[in-house]
């Protein structure tokens, strides 16, 4: 059990590092492009991904509303 404990912390300690570094890669490619076109689809996509969850608990919340009203 204990073995377990430190393996799962030594992947939350090591997953922040790596995302570190994905957004750095991101933005030296939105910077070293001169048209935009890549930053704007890399816009694009945070706000899709942002927007899911999002509607998925909005549709939640509406689907107990309607349950409870009822």
């Amino acid at each position: 059990m204990k073995a377990r404990s430190v393996i799962v912390l030594l992947i939350f300690t090591v997953f922040p590092l790596m995302a570190e570094a994905q957004c750095a890669m991101c933005r030296a490619v939105v910077e070293s492009e001169i048209g935009g076109n890549t930053a704007e689809g890399i816009n694009n996509g945070i706000v899709y991904l942002m927007a899911i969850p999002y509607i998925l608990v909005g549709g939640l919340f509406y689907f107990v509303y309607k349950k409870l009203r009822n």
